[in-house]
């Protein structure tokens, strides 16, 4: 009989469970919109070249481009922004078939050039009906509202023209004058400067929309509380004492970004107007059209565009303690 001396040992090894490859997300990035007054979903590859290739050039060597939007019929205006984009847009690249398209969840146009919202006077023809009762009043351009000043020690010195009112709409043969301020707020970007995409794009032969290189995005704190506030703080109240209504001009995505506002009961308890556009996609064209209006008091208007508290005390003062830190002990 034969014995065994020790154990029988029995491993089980444990398998690792398969990798599961993480599922990429698509990527989302804004970009261009309208190019000099036309959709950037439509241009042929050849436009966007030549209207990239123009911001290459030197300043005095860039060929003028119109303005589709001053223009008039026999009167062209030429476009004056630095780079011609009226708009921008959301884009998406699908993680799976790297594919460009508008983005799915919805791609607004966001207003990045005022003169944009001069489509076909068509703002001129609703501010008009509303505020004067009269849509054939007519547009008169940026009209000096604040002047400088004499210096005290030269109250000779003639006053300086230092603020202006971006249009004045009148009612034509009005006697006494009949009219109505405008001001028109189109939202900034923040994020890369643009020459990067026209660097890449002067030299892309491909027929497919081309994905945004950079991150960027509109940047509503800056358009509102930092540029539109200061002009309503400064104007409103004078035009107020004048018995005058300010028509403030912005997009649908824009206004949405306000906090809340409390709406007047009526024009007559209202001291400013917003006139909220928004755009419709057809035939290959965008166009303006008006949404909405929304009536209220300058203070109620403040509180929608700065739409943020003060920290308490005790927290902004443990921000301060946390910096000291850092600087007294660097790491």
């Amino acid at each position: 009989m034969i014995g065994y001396a020790g154990f029988l040992r029995i491993e089980i090894v444990q398998s690792k469970p398969p990798q599961i490859p993480q599922k990429r997300n698509n990527q989302f990035r804004f970009g261009i919109g309208e190019w000099y007054g036309k959709s950037f979903v439509q241009l042929s590859p050849e436009e966007r070249r030549h209207f990239a290739s123009i911001q290459l050039l030197p300043k005095k060597e860039k060929p003028q481009q119109p303005c589709p939007f001053l223009s008039k019929t026999g009167k062209p205006v030429n476009c004056w922004k630095p780079g011609g984009i009226c708009s921008l847009r959301s884009y998406q690249k699908s993680a799976e078939t790297e594919e460009i398209t508008v983005d799915p969840r919805g791609s607004s146009i966001r207003t990045t050039c005022p003169s944009r919202f001069e489509e076909e006077n068509i703002i001129y023809s609703w501010i008009g009906e509303v505020l004067l009762n009269k849509k054939n009043a007519v547009p008169v351009g940026e009209t000096p509202f604040l002047e400088k000043m004499p210096d005290l020690q030269n109250s000779k010195q003639a006053s300086k023209k230092v603020g202006r009112i971006d249009n004045v709409l009148v009612v034509p043969q009005s006697d006494p004058l009949h009219w109505c301020p405008v001001e028109k707020q189109a939202v900034y970007f923040s994020g890369e400067k643009m020459q990067l995409e026209f660097e890449v794009m002067a030299n892309v032969f491909s027929k497919e929309l081309p994905f945004p290189i950079k991150n960027r995005r509109p940047d509503y704190r800056s358009s509102g509380p930092k540029r539109l506030l200061p002009q309503l703080e400064i104007k409103v109240p004078t035009l107020s004492t004048w018995g005058k209504k300010m028509a403030v001009v912005v997009d649908a995505d824009f206004f949405a970004q306000l906090g809340f506002m409390k709406e007047a009961n009526d024009i007559s308890n209202a001291e400013l107007a917003w006139f909220i556009v928004h755009y419709l996609e057809q035939d290959g064209k965008i166009l303006l059209r008006p949404k909405h209006v929304f009536i209220t008091r300058l203070k109620d208007a403040i509180e929608g565009l700065v739409a943020a508290v003060p920290l308490p005390k005790p927290k902004f003062e443990e921000a301060i303690r946390m910096k000291l830190q850092r600087l007294t002990h660097p790491a």
